[in-house]
């Protein structure tokens, strides 16, 4: 290990109260990326990657790479993460009071998905993200399953839905219900936001699928989803739709009231004056950076040859194009979207050797993720022969009150040709620090 001051890792963070408090909860000492359980899946993941990054193909993102995944409404946890990075410093005592650094002008910034759900605020943690647009930051929005589902299930109140997507508004769950009750409460509360509503069993006739659903979906599903992933959906829905009412009615909603912040929300997120119409407009599924993809989940055998005839370009393009004007069902489960809600289960579409063989013959060489928690800091993993950078430590303070982590989440994954990869968070005692190097130094050694 070294000291933080004998290896300059991180940009210089303002001295402020502020940030200090933060700073207080980091590790202060660096320490090459350790071949420990919590920071690698297989025993061959760092020297794979080693001899990859080592070798004359293998290129690093022209310009420091700042990817920040899953805050989940946690714009507090969303903020002392830009800090730590040396993003931003604030120009105030609250949230959404910040500037850009020297060092936040010209990094990219990549924000991994699934700013929703969870909490503590998700019209908070939009505000701050807004924020970060105001002051020209060079920004990415990845997206991610949690704030896709939102936009499939307003979608779904307005287009005509089959046994595919009728289910689409309830499979958000019970962690959405939060932001309904929190656009009710600043939007609604205080209007006529009932009237020329439906009625209540109206509203829950529009919101539910039907009575036929579970018989239905399956005959719908088959040679779509494989066998595993019609179980899981069948399964899901008979929880969620079993419970999503009483969720509602916990946070103090009844199901017109969910409705009306739904139909709110579709204000806000889909009309072009909306307040929110920037998050999904500006989302995009895929980021390269050199030998680097950045994506919130992982990549499938289909994806990865989408990736390699077309392009990254191309997969935004169809991305987009697939999100507002296909059929919702074959979207939302087909390989576009896996790409933001695989977690290499059975039920997800597959990444087989062939596909890692593909992706790495196209040039990607690491896959920057999030999506999945992590309670030590980051992981590299491999996965078929492709390595990943699972990045997701855990922000958000709802999961980590339920997970029994300490604090506001605080964690940051650099990648710069100069000082490599860099894992900083507030769950693992060191900076992880991974640089090939020159031949015969150590990992993380300069």
């Amino acid at each position: 290990m070294a000291s933080m001051t004998a290896f300059n890792v991180l940009p210089k963070v303002t001295d402020h109260p502020y940030h200090n408090a933060i700073l207080a909860r980091l590790p202060t000492e660096w320490t090459p990326w350790p071949d420990d359980s919590s920071s690698v899946n297989h025993d061959e993941a760092l020297s794979t990657f080693v001899r990859r990054a080592q070798k004359k193909g293998f290129t690093w993102p022209k310009k420091p790479v700042v990817f920040i995944s899953d805050p989940h409404a946690d714009a507090e946890a969303f903020e002392a993460s830009l800090i730590a990075a040396g993003v931003i410093e604030r120009d105030g005592a609250h949230l959404c009071e910040y500037a850009l650094t020297k060092f936040g002008k010209k990094a990219d910034i990549v924000v991994g998905g699934d700013c929703l759900d969870k909490g503590p605020s998700n019209l908070m943690m939009l505000r701050s993200l807004a924020h970060l647009y105001r002051l020209n930051a060079k920004v990415t929005l990845l997206a991610g399953n949690h704030d896709l589902r939102l936009l499939m299930g307003l979608l779904s109140l307005e287009r005509d839905t089959d046994a595919g997507s009728q289910h689409l508004f309830v499979r958000m769950g019970k962690k959405v219900v939060p932001l309904f009750k929190e656009v009710f409460d600043q939007y609604l509360a205080d209007t006529q936001w009932d009237k020329g509503l439906p009625s209540e069993q109206a509203c829950r006739q529009a919101l539910f699928p039907g009575s036929d659903w579970f018989e239905n979906f399956p005959f719908y599903a088959a040679g779509f989803l494989t066998d595993e992933g019609i179980a899981r959906e069948i399964s899901k829905m008979t929880t969620k739709a079993q419970n999503f009412e009483a969720h509602s009615a916990k946070n103090g909603l009844s199901l017109s009231q969910v409705y009306a912040a739904a139909m709110k929300c579709r204000s806000l997120f889909l009309k072009k004056s909306g307040e929110f119409s920037w998050f999904f407009r500006r989302m995009r599924l895929v980021k390269k950076r050199g030998s680097f993809l950045f994506l919130h989940a992982g990549l499938d055998d289909h994806m990865a040859e989408l990736l390699a005839n077309h392009g990254v370009k191309y997969a935004n393009r169809a991305f987009k194009q697939n999100l507002m004007h296909q059929n919702l069902f074959s979207f939302y489960y087909g390989s576009l979207a896996n790409t933001f809600r695989t977690k290499y289960r059975k039920a997800d579409l597959p990444l087989t050797p062939r596909g890692a063989y593909t992706a790495r013959q196209a040039g990607i060489q690491v896959l920057v993720h999030g999506h999945i928690n992590q309670h030590f800091g980051q992981r590299v993993s491999l996965k078929n022969g492709l390595i990943h950078i699972e990045a997701d430590i855990t922000l958000d303070a709802h999961s980590r009150k339920n997970e029994g982590l300490d604090g506001c989440g605080v964690g940051v994954t650099l990648i710069d040709k100069k000082r490599g990869v860099i894992g900083l968070s507030c769950d693992y005692p060191q900076v992880k620090v991974f640089n090939p190097g020159l031949k015969g130094k150590r990992v993380g050694a300069h």
